[in-house]
């Protein structure tokens, strides 16, 4: 049984886990300004949690394309306020969606158990912070940065060059002293790569499912879906999500973060029945 021990509990990687998201954000791509209070971030996490959740991912800085930037303060007022207050009602582990080391030490001082930078902990002292605190951290592959990751992504070969990064990475991440069973990688779905791209990553997902790391995903109500099923509308793309979380699973992914948890435990169902049907 494959376990990734965190501050508070653990999560059995032997199976796919289920990270619900919360941005506390007011211009997330999909959610964006729907929890607009402590107290409603707090309700929403135990909707997710009651419907299959096994970690909450809170983020207090949007990284959907062309984004802008957050400071350091507004990202911590964001953040904090909920990591307290979902730590004094719920065990249930909590993940930090954020680059800035700042904000690792004050949210996993408050209570978080897992830094989830889609930068790879490349802004100054976040590798330092990550490995002196020693938590479970994801490094996420991404070409460029958020304001211009989708100006003209190109890859000669997206598959071997988002593996070989993220090896990379994960190399320099151990010889900071993060110890690698401490090592989670994600290749970035929607960060520099287009929609064929995107979909040669989820065709040959098991490449890097085959790697000495957890695999953590998350493609929920992306432009990647959007563009195969002819939805703009992000909060439309539930079928596909969920459609999509049943193909990661099958692709080996460890972890698989969405904003359809419900939807998202139902097809994880299915396929657990599947898989132990003799």
């Amino acid at each position: 049984m494959a376990l990734l021990h965190l501050t508070h509990g653990s999560l059995d990687l032997s199976f796919p886990q289920i990270m619900g998201i919360l941005n506390v954000t007011p211009d997330s791509f999909s959610d964006g300004g729907s929890h607009p209070t402590v107290s409603a971030a707090v309700d929403h996490c135990a909707r997710m949690i009651e419907e299959g959740a096994a970690i909450i991912d809170i983020g207090g800085e949007s990284t959907r394309p062309g984004a802008a930037q957050v400071t350091v303060q507004e990202e911590l007022d964001r953040v904090l306020p909920v990591v307290e207050a979902l730590r004094a009602r719920f065990e249930v582990p909590i993940s930090l969606d954020t680059s800035t080391p700042e904000v690792m030490q004050a949210g996993i001082e408050a209570g978080a158990d897992l830094i989830n930078d889609v930068r790879s902990l490349t802004r100054p002292g976040a590798l330092e912070a990550a490995a002196a605190l020693q938590v479970p951290v994801c490094i996420m592959h991404m070409q460029g940065d958020p304001q211009t990751m989708q100006d003209k992504p190109h890859y000669e070969n997206c598959v071997q060059e988002v593996k070989e990064s993220l090896l990379q990475r994960a190399a320099q991440c151990e010889a900071a002293g993060i110890k690698r069973e401490n090592i989670l990688i994600d290749p970035g779905f929607g960060f520099g790569k287009t929609v064929s791209d995107n979909y040669a990553l989820l065709k040959h997902l098991l490449e890097l499912a085959a790697l000495p790391y957890p695999l953590l995903i998350g493609l929920s109500r992306k432009s990647m879906l959007g563009a195969v099923i002819n939805e703009p509308d992000p909060k439309k793309r539930v079928l596909a999500s969920a459609a999509a979380a049943l193909m990661c699973a099958e692709r080996g992914a460890a972890v698989i973060r969405v904003h359809d948890v419900k939807e998202t435990a139902q097809v994880l169902a299915l396929y657990r029945a599947l898989q132990e049907a003799r």
